[in-house]
């Protein structure tokens, strides 16, 4: 709700992402990000954003209050909105987190899979007749295949890895 308010807003009052970003100090991607729900802008930036888009830090969250002043009260209730909003954010990362990490360890699992049947092959496609032409197309293909296989996968495998080991650190 609060991504709709803030692009609905902005488009309200004619601003473009950048123009709005440059009003409030911040980047473009952030009012992106913002606007595509995929963060949230803090206790401090929600005030001056609704500032700049001439409405209440409650109309921005999709609430409307009939008394606009900044009591106790209402603090704690912006307070635990953006509270809920960030653990959902944070939910939501940590599901894409543990998806790539599943992605990289079954990329790396296919590559060792690919090895073991290239090693225990033996390339046996290189004893074929290649007087007849379809084993040789197909011959040529399988060691084409094999070729690349073997010069690119240890890169992936190794891209895969750190992969692995930075969204488990991440996730600590």
């Amino acid at each position: 709700m609060l991504s709709k308010n803030i692009k609905t807003l902005r488009k309200s009052k004619g601003l473009s992402q950048e123009e709005l970003a440059i009003k409030l100090n911040v980047v473009r991607q952030t009012i992106s990000k913002w606007e595509q729900d995929l963060s949230v802008p803090d206790a401090d930036m929600l005030i001056h954003l609704a500032n700049e888009l001439d409405t209440s830090v409650s109309a921005l969250l999709g609430d409307a209050m009939v008394d606009d002043s900044k009591n106790d009260k209402d603090l704690k209730v912006l307070s635990e909105k953006l509270e809920a909003i960030n653990l959902q954010l944070a939910k939501r990362n940590e599901t894409r987190i543990r998806m790539i990490r599943y992605i990289l360890m079954v990329i790396c699992i296919l590559i060792i899979l690919g090895f073991i049947v290239i090693a225990l092959t033996s390339n046996e496609f290189m004893t074929w007749n290649y007087n007849n032409p379809e084993l040789a197309v197909a011959g040529t293909i399988l060691h084409g295949m094999s070729w690349i296989f073997v010069r690119i996968a240890p890169f992936i495998f190794i891209a895969a890895v750190i992969g692995i080991v930075l969204t488990n650190k991440r996730r600590s």
